[in-house]
């Protein structure tokens, strides 16, 4: 694909999303409690995660691009090297935008945390990028987060939420089914897409419909 041979680097300070093929949130690889809040219809994490990878490699082809919006696994220290082995299984180049259950985040994690943990994400083949990525796909503004725009007022992670400016958002963080519940915001979490990452051809769809507003 002509979009994994451009795909866009950490460093660039305007975010590509024409790059992007799949864009995706929310696996929760190795987090057996999620089967439970999430109401997941899996017996237990190692059906969960086998299924996720199954689904994952189903649609992404090994050339493409995917945009992860984050809490891609949720381990304990002596797990994680594990649970990012398993994503190694993963299709395409994969780009990460860290969430709060991520040993990467700045919500959760000291500084000197991130710096310890972000080469074993990197070992596993994924790139990481800044918290909020601000770019345009077709040539519609376009934003990406781990959070939504406006989340319950109880929500602790709040400050971390970009500021609602009219512009587009597609994040994760919610576990909802529902993929348009929230004003400007496009939710990719698995729990909203049979559990696959949502082609970005979607995302153009929804971008269509502010233009024609």
């Amino acid at each position: 694909m002509e979009a994994a041979r451009r795909a866009p680097d950490a460093g660039t300070p305007t975010f590509d999303f024409d790059a992007v093929d799949f864009v995706t949130a929310d696996h929760h690889f190795g987090h057996a409690r999620i089967i439970e809040h999430a109401r997941r219809p899996f017996g237990n994490v190692e059906e969960m995660d086998s299924y996720l990878v199954e689904r994952w490699n189903s649609i992404v082809p090994p050339d493409a691009v995917v945009l992860h919006l984050g809490d891609l696994l949720m381990a304990s220290m002596n797990d994680v090297a594990d649970a990012l082995a398993l994503t190694r299984q993963l299709h395409g180049r994969r780009l990460l935008v860290p969430g709060n259950h991520d040993w990467i985040s700045r919500a959760t994690q000291t500084r000197t945390r991130i710096e310890s943990m972000k080469p074993l994400y990197e070992s596993a083949g994924w790139t990481v990028l800044p918290e909020v990525l601000s770019g345009s796909r077709n040539g519609h503004p376009l934003r990406a987060s781990h959070y939504p725009y406006d989340t319950a007022a109880d929500d602790r992670f709040s400050k971390y939420r970009p500021t609602q400016d009219g512009i587009p958002l597609i994040h994760g963080h919610t576990r909802s089914p529902a993929v348009a519940a929230i004003p400007f915001c496009f939710h990719v979490g698995v729990d909203a897409w049979e559990y696959s990452p949502a082609p970005m051809t979607d995302i153009d769809d929804w971008l269509d419909s502010f233009a024609s507003i």
